[in-house]
C-alpha cells in the first residue's frame, strides 16, 4: 500500500484519462457466461484487457472501433514504474492499463489477474475519486479477504508470491468527488506481454 502516493499528480493522471475515453469510450463487457459486468472499463496501451462470450484475454485492437487501443500516456508509464520500483519491482514497464470506472453500486468479484503474458511481473493499481473497500484475499478464492479501505490518490502494488492472490472491489456507495464526480476511476497497469 502507497497512501496518497498519486495525489500530486491526480489531475495530471485524471486529464489523461479523458483523452483516452474520447478515442475509446467506456463500455461495459460481458463475461463468458453471459453477464454484464457493473463495472465500465476501457483500455490503453499495446494491448488491452477484454472480455466476452468467447473468454477473457488481451488484444491489440479495440473489439468496438477495430483501431488499435490509445497510446499509454507517458504520466501513466512514470507513475506505474515509480511505484513499482518503491516496493522492489524495479524496471516494471507496463504495456496495458486497464482504466474501470464504477458508479454506485458498482463491484468486482473476486477473482485474479492471470490472463497476463509476464507473471513475474507486478499490478500496480491506482484509485482516484470516490472511496472504495478493497479485498484482499489468499491463493484460493475460497479465502477469507482482509477488507483494505481506498481512497483518492492511494496506490497499490503486488507482485512475486502474491502475485496470484485473490482480490476485488465492494459495491462502490453512493458519493461525489470534485475530480470524477459521482464515481470512482481506477488505473490497473500490466505486463501482458511476454512468455510465462
Amino acid at each position: 500500500m502507497l497512501r496518497s502516493f498519486a495525489s500530486d499528480r491526480v489531475s495530471t493522471l485524471y486529464e489523461s484519462v479523458e483523452a483516452v475515453i474520447r478515442e475509446a469510450p467506456f463500455r461495459f463487457l460481458v463475461t463468458p457466461g453471459g453477464y454484464r459486468m457493473s463495472v465500465a472499463m476501457t483500455n490503453c496501451g499495446s494491448c488491452g484487457w477484454v472480455s466476452d462470450r468467447t473468454g477473457y484475454r488481451y488484444d491489440d485492437c479495440d473489439p468496438i472501433s477495430g483501431r488499435r487501443w490509445p497510446a499509454m500516456p507517458e504520466s501513466f508509464l512514470q507513475l506505474a514504474s515509480r511505484a513499482a520500483a518503491q516496493l522492489g519491482f524495479v524496471d516494471f514497464v507496463p504495456d496495458a492499463c486497464l482504466i474501470n470506472r464504477y458508479e454506485a453500486g458498482a463491484r468486482l468479484s473476486m477473482h485474479r489477474d492471470s490472463d497476463e503474458g509476464d507473471l513475474r511481473a507486478p499490478i500496480v493499481s491506482v484509485s482516484m475519486g470516490l472511496p472504495a473497500i478493497f479485498l484482499w484475499g489468499g491463493l484460493k478464492r475460497g479465502d477469507r479477504p482482509r477488507r483494505i479501505p481506498l481512497e483518492h490518490g492511494d496506490v497499490v502494488v503486488w507482485g512475486g508470491p502474491t502475485r496470484l492472490r485473490y482480490h476485488g472491489v465492494l459495491p462502490i456507495k453512493e458519493g461525489e468527488h470534485p475530480l470524477s464526480g459521482r464515481c470512482r476511476v481506477n488505473l490497473t497497469f500490466r505486463k501482458a506481454s511476454g512468455s510465462r
